[in-house]
């Protein structure tokens, strides 16, 4: 008998901040698997994409963002057999207060990196093509 593919969903952003004219992106470290990468998770029902997000990053880092237009990125991999994640990414910035308060249940530790050496702290290939996209979209639009 064959097994069904099981689908999941996840959504998240890279979240960045100004600081003398350098860009720092905010990485976290998942307690699960050990990992760093962004804040992201599951999308509960009736939410879209920007508000699993929202609520996510709030939950994992207690920011309020503001989620950047023409920035969504989506990444598919397979974390288990049978089992095809998709996690959509967008880039956001903090609306005020940039103080994280991190959700220690998830997440063990966190960071505020240059842009630029973030791709060399991020365990996962998906996550360094991810900042990629980023430093090309900042380096487009100044706006924030």
């Amino acid at each position: 008998m064959e097994k069904r593919m099981i689908r999941e969903k996840s959504c998240g952003a890279l979240v960045y901040r100004k600081k003398q004219d350098k860009v720092e992106l905010l990485l976290i470290k998942h307690r699960n698997g050990g990992h760093w990468s962004f804040p992201k998770g599951h999308v509960e029902s009736g939410e879209n994409e920007y508000q699993t997000a929202l609520r996510e990053i709030k939950e994992e880092t207690g920011l309020d963002v503001n989620l950047r237009d023409g920035f969504r990125q989506s990444v598919e991999y397979f974390p288990k057999p049978h089992v095809k994640k998709q996690v959509v990414y967008f880039l956001g910035y903090p609306g005020g207060d940039d103080t994280v308060k991190r959700q220690e249940e998830e997440i063990s530790e966190y960071q505020w990196c240059l842009l630029d050496d973030a791709d060399g702290m991020v365990t996962f290939r998906n996550d360094k093509n991810l900042i990629n996209e980023a430093k090309r979209f900042l380096a487009k639009d100044r706006e924030h």
